[in-house]
């Protein structure tokens, strides 16, 4: 753990963001991901300096989860985490992890439980373990009164008749890495869910649905994220030499998303900070 806090490279630069002024919140980074082990402390100092005055760690089982907790733990102005199993682990879940998770619910900065949901695109676990997870995951949000942060691809139904289930009773959720078009935000909506927009808006190629869907997102419901070292926004220029997306690129995610809402990118920034900081039950850092 102790590689993680490496002394920040002040020096590496960020692209440039134009129409953007403003500081954003990554609601959903993999920062416990492999790929950031050799310079995390350096990827964190660059999105600082690009602006992004929070970060999300996602916890995607109970090892990420753990990891990202006590990173968050060590700075809790800036961080927070999410506790869970993603779908794609759901045949890991059971009493050892719920009780590993219980623990973690209980920290400060965990902000929310999950990652968790339904992926059917891939069925890396059954469906069965993957639906009997998310339930129980969302039983536990109940329980803590946490809000959860959401998975789901290619198993819109079974993912909106589970949860609506528990909707009533959970304090809040947020669909991270919404990538549907306007009828299935509809859906979401209709759940009072935030949404989770990330740089899949800026793939002309994939994303045309959710360029469909972007404007028609209530402002207050609107949030965005990385899910880093995934998705990197394919209108960064100049180009990014790596493929490995960061939280730095966050504010080119706003200024798409303000372009397609023909809203100016501070607005985007201001309203998604704000609704992030409703969603994770999150004071606004006070002055120095």
């Amino acid at each position: 753990m102790a590689s993680w806090r490496r002394a920040p490279d002040r020096g590496l630069a960020h692209a440039s963001v134009k129409g953007y002024d403003g500081a954003v919140i990554d609601i959903g980074l993999n920062l416990t991901d492999k790929s950031f082990d050799g310079d995390r402390a350096q990827v964190v100092e660059r999105a600082r300096t690009a602006g992004v005055e929070g970060f999300v760690l996602t916890g995607t089982d109970l090892v990420q989860s753990e990891a990202a907790s006590e990173f968050a733990l060590g700075n809790p102005r800036e961080f927070r985490s999410t506790a869970g199993v993603h779908p794609h682990r759901a045949s890991s879940f059971g009493p050892e992890v719920e009780t590993g998770l219980r623990s973690l619910f209980l920290a400060e900065t965990t902000a929310a439980v999950g990652e968790c949901g339904l992926d059917y695109n891939r069925d890396f676990s059954p469906r069965p373990d993957q639906r009997s997870t998310f339930a129980r995951q969302l039983e536990l949000a109940v329980e803590y009164r946490k809000p959860v942060f959401l998975h789901e691809r290619d198993a819109g139904e079974d993912f909106f008749n589970i949860l609506s289930e528990y909707r009533e009773d959970l304090v809040d959720a947020c669909l991270h890495c919404f990538t549907g078009g306007p009828a299935m935000l509809e859906r979401c909506l209709e759940l009072d869910l935030y949404v989770g927009v990330t740089g899949w808006v800026c793939d002309e190629r994939r994303g045309e649905d959710l360029r469909a869907a972007v404007p028609a997102i209530p402002p207050d419901r609107l949030l965005i994220e990385t899910d880093a070292p995934y998705l990197i926004p394919r209108t960064l220029r100049p180009r990014p030499k790596t493929r490995r997306n960061e939280p730095q690129w966050l504010p080119e995610v706003c200024r798409v998303t303000a372009e397609l809402r023909e809203v100016d990118a501070t607005e985007i920034a201001s309203q998604t900070t704000a609704n992030a900081r409703q969603l994770f039950r999150w004071p606004a850092s006070r002055p120095s």
